[in-house]
């Protein structure tokens, strides 16, 4: 298509190259080329699943998702209305979880568990009490598995029904066991290694979920008020779009979400692929020798690994 459209090239360029520095911010260049470049072991090899769905533009739609759902919990979303910061600095909020899904996926392991440290550390912090009395601690094993799994099952779901080259069915099991590594390593206590045991564990919190009027603003803000240029508000309401109709039926009536499936299957299926489609093209690794700022792996979520997220804080 660029051959035969004059300034297509351009176009693809300046599109990438603002991707990126949204979603990686200033330092993403100096922090891709440590990450891919740093000789060493992994805890992940190349063929490991974790690397495909990270790496894939359907994170956009599995992230937001992701926060849609972990916000049903009453004391995640209690810590996350009071200490992430998620309305006065989302794009830090973003670069900051985009940098430590890419440091544990890619990175070495020496950079992957010093990346966790810190957030281990900021979780120990991170403290306090509901609206109604109930104590919360980021640490907390209970509600570290419940971020974890929440968007464990988003990830897998997204890259499902948008991935560019979607995996078997044992595949996605491999990046369920892919990602316990990473929660067990954040303090989570025997995380789900497959997706039925990954299905068995959300049925467990049935019970404690509940949108709060915190999760009912946080919703808002994300689907309603979302914090984009006007020129993006269509392209993110297709991204909007595709993370509300991963949730299940059962987490959308508490956050007055519509659940329409035929419209789901049909126009909305459209528009995410399409949405997801036009990133991957922009932000493609580039040849060698093409512009640093928009070459490397698609690692943009924004579900919570290295973010608090009620569990979950920043790193940086």
């Amino acid at each position: 298509m660029e051959r035969w459209i004059p300034g297509m090239s351009a176009v693809r360029e300046r599109l990438g190259k603002g991707l990126f520095q949204r979603v990686a911010g200033p330092s993403g260049g100096e922090n891709r080329a440590r990450i891919h470049g740093t000789p060493g072991p992994r805890w992940f090899g190349e063929d490991r699943p974790v690397r495909t769905v990270h790496g894939d533009a359907s994170m956009f739609i599995g992230g937001l998702s992701a926060l849609l759902l972990q916000s049903l919990h009453p004391l995640a979303m209690s810590a996350v209305a009071a200490h992430s910061g998620y309305k006065g600095d989302p794009w830090g909020r973003l670069q900051r979880t985009s940098l430590f899904l890419a440091t544990t996926t890619y990175g070495t392991a020496d950079d992957a568990q010093r990346a966790v440290d810190r957030v281990r550390g900021v979780h120990q912090r991170v403290r306090g009490r509901t609206a109604t009395g109930a104590e919360y601690h980021a640490a907390d094993p209970h509600l570290l598995a419940w971020v974890h799994v929440a968007e464990v099952d988003s990830f897998w779901r997204a890259h499902r029904l948008y991935g560019a080259h979607p995996l078997t069915p044992a595949d996605y099991d491999g990046y369920v066991a892919d990602m316990a590594r990473v929660g067990s390593a954040l303090g989570v206590v025997d995380p789900p290694r497959d997706r039925a045991e990954l299905a068995e564990r959300i049925e467990a919190y049935r019970a404690e979920l509940r949108a709060t009027p915190e999760a009912e603003e946080a919703a808002r803000f994300l689907l309603r008020h979302p914090p984009v240029p006007l020129a993006a508000r269509l392209p993110y309401a297709a991204i909007a779009a595709g993370a509300v109709s991963l949730l299940p039926p059962w987490a959308r009536g508490p956050l007055r979400l519509p659940y329409v499936p035929a419209l789901e299957r049909t126009g909305v299926r459209w528009a995410g692929s399409g949405i997801t489609s036009v990133i991957r093209w922009a932000m493609v690794r580039r040849p060698p020798e093409a512009p640093a700022e928009t070459s490397g792996h698609v690692a943009p979520p924004v579900g919570g690994q290295g973010e608090h997220d009620g569990q979950r804080a920043s790193q940086g």
